[in-house]
């Protein structure tokens, strides 16, 4: 029996980048050769589920399939952990050498054993089992919600009997300044193809577009962008993401604030976790301090008396897409 061709797996934000690589492989390989695949993280807009679930497959004429982190067994075993503690264990029975900043009494643990349940909801899912929310310096969020569950597709589609899978990434070293600044001219860290193994193989086919490009190619295909890029958006992953700019806060305060207050009631339930044992508030950086920091200038000394100029619902764009 001959193997199934190569098929072409395409990592489906609803973003732009993502979009553009959609549209090359679409081009170069046909429909009955690519997939489409949207990790839904739970922390999405819903404009963004929109465009990606029912917008690209009616214009484009293709499935989008749905994959989702679980976490069931990390929920399995921080239970088992903390039921040793509610019962009179000491830490250092249960978890050896490892040292924490903020010591689990047997109350506490009791406690979190009545909170700790999956909620079907991937990103909050995560921070419930790492204790905490992602940061710039621990975005572990990509791996666990993005990429683990879109590698473990690719590999399923190999286990059906195709032949080889590549794993199509819209990621484009011009993307931040940072990655500009790290990668331009190296090729280090983000490489547009390697060999994964095992018949797998990833693919970055736009990694030195610029900005420009992307949206032409949307143009071309006559594909509107993600509408939220023309609601101040500069990038339309989880809303916020933890990359976001401080202008980016600002304008999703002003314009979906209901986001901001379910990452609020969000920080309520795993702030537990992180912060709930003996000896902290949890009052640092809450989403709500962010927002206030994201209406200041002059690094955060004064109040920017301009920032709402502009009504919520104006056109605004980082890209141009207004003019």
């Amino acid at each position: 029996m001959n193997a199934r061709p190569i098929l072409h797996v395409v990592s489906l934000s609803g973003g732009k980048d993502s979009t553009a690589t959609l549209l090359v492989a679409l081009e170069l390989h046909g429909r009955e050769n690519v997939r489409a695949v949207f990790a839904d993280t739970g922390n999405e807009h819903e404009v963004t589920y929109e465009y990606a679930l029912d917008y690209l497959p009616g214009a484009l004429g293709i499935t989008v399939d749905v994959v989702r982190a679980d976490f069931a067994d990390e929920f399995a075993t921080k239970r088992a952990n903390l039921a040793r503690i509610a019962a009179g264990e000491p830490e250092s029975a249960v978890y050896g050498s490892r040292e924490f900043m903020y010591a689990w009494t047997p109350e506490a643990a009791a406690r979190a054993l009545e909170l700790l349940r999956p909620t079907g909801v991937p990103f909050l899912d995560l921070c419930l089992v790492r204790g905490g929310f992602p940061s710039r310096k621990r975005q572990y969020c990509t791996e666990y919600l993005k990429t683990r569950p879109l590698t473990e597709y690719a590999l399923a589609r190999l286990e059906e009997g195709h032949s080889a899978a590549w794993s199509w990434q819209g990621v484009r070293i011009d993307e931040s300044d940072s990655r500009r600044d790290r990668l331009q001219g190296t090729g280090a860290c983000v490489r547009s193809f390697e060999v994964a193994g095992g018949g797998l193989f990833i693919y970055r086919p736009i990694l030195r577009w610029r900005v420009e490009d992307v949206f032409d190619a949307h143009a071309v295909a006559g594909i509107r962008p993600n509408p939220l890029y023309r609601q101040g958006m500069s990038r339309v992953g989880c809303m916020p993401c933890i990359n976001a700019a401080k202008v980016e806060i600002r304008e999703i305060a002003r314009r979906f604030p209901q986001h901001i207050e379910r990452i609020a009631k969000w920080e309520e339930l795993v702030s537990f976790f992180h912060l709930g044992t003996q000896g902290h508030t949890g009052a640092g950086s809450t989403i709500h301090a962010v927002v206030e920091w994201s209406k200041t200038t002059r690094g955060g000394r004064q109040y920017d008396l301009l920032a709402d100029a502009e009504p919520a619902t104006a056109c605004a764009s980082a890209y141009g897409l207004c003019e």
